[in-house]
């Protein structure tokens, strides 16, 4: 374990931004973590696959590159399966390991970007399926004392694209493992979005766990930019939750809106839609702007400063506002 001094942090963010930060360290375990924290009176940042930030500049402290790896089986019945994960495991590399083994659940959550302590801190979700519904407990570091605790699921307080270590508990906790109770019969969900006509397509008629993370990989890669060739971080905006009055509005004006019913009685908008028709779909200014197939994310064509993303982010939200009455919040952390 060695601390690096002025580091350039572009490796280590999806989106390509070259900011430096002062010092920087990657960790494999707990003990070096420890080791690490008790060392050191720096400003923190923590970074796992980097791809739910943006870097608006350079860093005066401490980046702490989280590498605590391993899948550890807890307990296992005849229908289900629990898995302790390491938070700096690649998220879809786990996925992809669940799915070799025969566990059901996170199949649905193919080709996300990130770590897999990432997925409790932003509660991801796609094609029907949230994370909150497959965790049981996070295990976490206290940057206060050093002392090594756990959050059970309830203490998680999950939300849309959220959790308390987004909330009241940000900054708090270093997390170092996440586990998951998986089916090992499983329950295959494609009744959302197009997974039903891209198995249809793939010639699929009794879907495997492989079958609909082949037909999510394949929606995804059509219709996102991959990092590696295009600087994101996927969807920089979370999809507006609002009360029945604004959607009633939004209906009136825009019949054909895609609006989705939550449970709490309130509709979920879609917020890609919103800015497509605020007319930023596909625009490029210099060498950033928004995606032409996909305008809910917003790309780095090579070069772009993060302080450049930020402000046509807001140019979006203020568009969005003016045009619809709704404020789009960012899903992305800024730094």
């Amino acid at each position: 374990m060695e601390i690096q001094q002025n580091t350039s942090l572009k490796a280590f963010n999806t989106f390509g931004i070259d900011v430096q930060t002062k010092k920087f360290v990657e960790v494999v375990n707990v003990m070096e973590l420890k080791e690490v924290l008790n060392t050191t009176d720096d400003q923190l940042l923590i970074l796992g696959g980097g791809s739910n930030v943006l870097l608006t500049q350079n860093f005066d402290g401490l980046v702490i590159n989280n590498q605590i790896k391993g899948v550890e089986v807890l307990d296992e019945t005849e229908n289900d399966i629990v898995v302790k994960v390491g938070a700096g495991e690649v998220w879809h590399e786990f996925v992809l390991y669940c799915i070799e083994k025969g566990y059901a659940g996170v199949e649905n959550l193919s080709l996300i970007p990130g770590s897999v302590g990432a997925a409790p801190m932003q509660n991801i979700g796609a094609y029907g399926v949230e994370v909150k519904d497959l965790i049981t407990e996070v295990e976490v570091l206290s940057l206060e004392d050093l002392s090594l605790s756990t959050f059970s699921n309830q203490e998680c307080k999950f939300g849309y694209r959220s959790s308390i270590f987004k909330t009241v508990a940000k900054g708090k906790y270093f997390i170092t493992a996440v586990t998951f109770k998986l089916s090992k019969k499983a329950n295959i969900n494609t009744s959302y979005g197009a997974i039903e006509d891209e198995l249809s397509i793939m010639g699929v008629e009794a879907p495997t766990i492989k079958d609909v993370s082949d037909a999510v990989i394949r929606i995804r890669k059509s219709k996102l930019p991959d990092p590696l060739e295009i600087g994101n971080s996927g969807s920089f905006f979370k999809n507006p939750v609002v009360s029945v009055e604004i959607k009633e509005k939004v209906l009136e004006r825009h019949p054909e809106a895609p609006v989705y019913p939550q449970d709490s009685g309130e509709f979920k908008l879609a917020a890609g839609w919103l800015i497509e028709e605020c007319g930023w779909k596909g625009k490029q200014i210099e060498n950033y702007g928004v995606h032409k197939k996909q305008a809910l994310v917003l790309v780095n064509y090579g070069g772009a400063k993060g302080k450049d993303i930020y402000n046509l982010s807001e140019e979006i939200i203020q568009s969005v506002e003016q045009k619809f009455g709704i404020t789009l919040e960012r899903e992305v952390n800024i730094i």
